[in-house]
């Protein structure tokens, strides 16, 4: 790492990450593809940056009627890291807005693959859809609304309203 910034040494980076590792556990996805990545890693004086884009298809369950739907999620990457400082109580107050900028590396070594899967988990959809018109599952009986109607009464009744629901019955 302290070669690669003294020299302002440039490197391309390309892989495949098995992702079964991490999603290992997981019901809402069903199948990872490797996470594919495209990264140029530059040296500079003091500090080095990634920046590149990942990829990846991902087999997810539906939010709605969890039925596999396959989303290919691309996420661009960009990361600025410099070695810890052995002694930062000097500037600890000047250095506050740099923290910020760069993330610490200990070693002399960087390991890119945990800020890699972190990038793929937040990049990740939130609530993923089969189709934007998904009628997703009955509340009441669990039947899937796009492939049939169910006979199951949906009234939706207010609460604070729920005693008078009866009063003009006979």
């Amino acid at each position: 790492m302290r070669e690669m910034m003294a020299k302002g040494l440039k490197t391309t980076v390309k892989e495949e990450l098995d992702l079964n590792d991490l999603f290992k556990g997981r019901s809402d996805v069903i199948h990872a593809g490797p996470l594919h990545v495209s990264i140029e890693v530059t040296g500079h004086d003091g500090y080095i940056t990634a920046e590149g884009e990942l990829s990846a298809d991902l087999e997810l369950a539906c939010s709605r009627c969890l039925e596999p739907t396959k989303e290919r999620t691309v996420i661009p990457f960009y990361e600025q890291f410099k070695p810890t400082e052995k002694d930062s109580s000097d500037n600890e107050e000047s250095d506050e807005d740099e923290k910020d900028e760069f993330v610490e590396v200990a070693g002399d070594k960087l390991d890119l693959k945990p800020y890699l899967e972190e990038s793929l988990l937040l990049f990740m959809p939130f609530a993923p859809l089969c189709d934007k018109d998904c009628k997703g599952l009955c509340q009441v009986c669990g039947q899937n609304l796009n492939e049939h109607t169910c006979s199951c009464k949906n009234e939706k009744i207010d609460p604070r309203f729920a005693a008078l629901k009866d009063l003009f019955k006979e």
